[in-house]
């Protein structure tokens, strides 16, 4: 073994991966994501539909209950796109259709995150605005959705444009 490392700029790449290595590699590396979101995403919208059972929120203002609202659709419609690559396995399965489902399932997956991170910023508008003003309350969500804008999205199209890796 040499201690010779590759020039940072160097492409990733595993000659002796055939095709078919590579896409059943690519499937596992996705259902690992999965595992990780789908769990923090069962979570927090299992959360949210106790609340609206609750007699505070049954007080609560119309404002809340929008965001409320808006947060348990973003919720349910990530759980749904993390659980759809498993349904479309399952249904395509043994047709040997993988190299066309794992474009779509990491579409998914993506599409996923979007509805994610709207969920987790719902989620902590309807906490914070319990305990600060609603302007305060505002003001960190939007702060902290920009940082999940940063660092989910902006730095990895940064760096995926930046190292050339354009697929």
């Amino acid at each position: 073994m040499t201690d010779e490392q590759p020039p940072p700029n160097a492409r990733y790449h595993r000659p002796e991966e055939d095709a078919g290595e590579r896409l059943d590699r690519q499937w596992i590396e996705l259902l690992q994501e999965l595992r990780l979101a789908q769990t923090g995403t069962q979570v927090l919208f299992a959360f949210l539909l106790g609340i609206a059972f609750t007699e505070v929120f049954q007080r609560a203002d119309a404002f809340t209950h929008d965001v409320y609202a808006a947060t348990l659709v973003a919720s349910a419609l990530a759980a749904g796109l993390f659980l759809a690559p498993v349904s479309f396995h399952r249904i395509t399965f043994q047709k040997k259709v993988r190299d066309r489902m794992i474009p779509i399932a990491g579409h998914m997956t993506s599409a996923g995150l979007v509805f994610l991170v709207l969920a987790i910023s719902g989620g902590l508008l309807l906490a914070i605005d319990v305990v600060l003003n609603r302007t305060t309350a505002i003001i960190i969500v939007t702060v902290v959705l920009a940082w999940f804008i940063t660092f989910w999205y902006v730095l990895p199209t940064w760096i995926r444009r930046s190292s050339g890796a354009g697929e």
